[in-house]
């Protein structure tokens, strides 16, 4: 198990690697950081800030620059709030976090017992039912979701706040208030499809020869299901469940937007918005260690799931 997990972390430092290289290559092809920047500068301002940050040097010397003050935590000085862009990013991320595991833990609340009793009653009313709910679920747009919920929860009945966060150092109960909204508008989506990959795995095990004959020696359906079943069929669900968890991160963006929460991914926007290189550069590689953490988390959990795989 160690010489697997080391090789899987050798893995992500390559991806980590070759993530740096397309978020610097990217931001340059974009065009020239500077003049974007300060578009209305005279040249010769320009000029100054690009010699001051390094942008009229070679793109490989520039490269190395960017690569090795990245591994150090140097993701530069924000050039619209005059501080360091990771301080600024590390103090943001917590409350993305705390949206997008709020939003996961709705999501597999549901999806989990709903996939499961989906796949244990295959083709009845209730699967039917599960099956157009989940549909309807990710059929309806992010944006769509929120201001509906909005109107209904904040506008009519009063009941939760429209917009704005509060910290959980401050007012537990207003913060979970501030994140309900959000929350379940941005897990609706990952819950359907955590459910249909929970329900298809479990139907794809459930049909095993193993779990056949745990039924023929008369073990308790519960244990059946609980023990045999679903012990196996959450390896691929562990696999989605990563990535949906990723995708989260990256879908924070607009749920963020919609609801006025200060998270990164709204700083993201208005990193674009403002012309913020190093802000966006910051976002971009805070979220992208992240989804590669949650890829190692995925594979470590791989053998606390099924410890077939410790042999392995």
């Amino acid at each position: 198990m160690t010489a697997l997990v080391v090789r899987r972390v050798v893995r992500l430092l390559v991806v980590c690697v070759g993530v740096s290289l397309v978020t610097f290559s990217i931001l340059h092809v974009s065009g020239d950081p500077v003049a974007l920047m300060m578009p209305e500068a005279p040249e010769a301002d320009r000029a100054v800030l690009r010699k001051s940050m390094g942008f009229d040097d070679p793109l490989p010397q520039q490269f190395v620059r960017f690569f090795v003050n990245t591994a150090t935590g140097n993701f530069g000085q924000s050039f619209y709030h005059r501080v360091p862009a990771l301080g600024l990013v590390l103090e943001r991320m917590p409350t993305t976090l705390m949206l997008t595991v709020l939003a996961m833990a709705l999501a597999l609340v549901v999806a989990l017992p709903v996939g499961i009793y989906s796949a244990i009653r295959r083709n009845s009313a209730t699967d039917h039912v599960a099956t157009a709910v989940v549909f309807l679920g990710q059929s309806m747009p992010v944006f769509w979701t929120g201001i509906m919920l909005i109107l209904l929860f904040a506008v009519q009945l009063g009941w939760l706040p429209a917009s704005g966060y509060v910290p959980p150092w401050e007012d537990l109960g207003r913060n979970l208030t501030t994140l309900l909204m959000p929350s379940f508008v941005l897990g609706t989506g990952v819950a359907g499809v955590m459910m249909r990959h929970t329900r298809g795995a479990m139907l794809q095990v459930l049909s095993a020869d193993y779990v056949r004959t745990a039924r023929a020696k008369s073990v308790p359906e519960r244990l059946v299901v609980l023990k045999h079943a679903l012990r196996n069929a959450l390896i691929p669900v562990i696999t989605l469940g990563a990535i949906e968890f990723g995708r989260l991160l990256s879908g924070a963006v607009l749920t963020e937007q919609i609801f006025a929460i200060p998270g990164f991914g709204k700083m993201l926007v208005d990193g674009v918005f403002n012309r913020d290189y190093a802000v966006v550069q910051g976002v971009v590689l805070v979220s992208a260690g992240l989804y590669v953490l949650l890829n190692l988390l995925a594979d470590i959990l791989y053998f606390l799931a099924n410890p077939r795989l410790r042999s392995a």
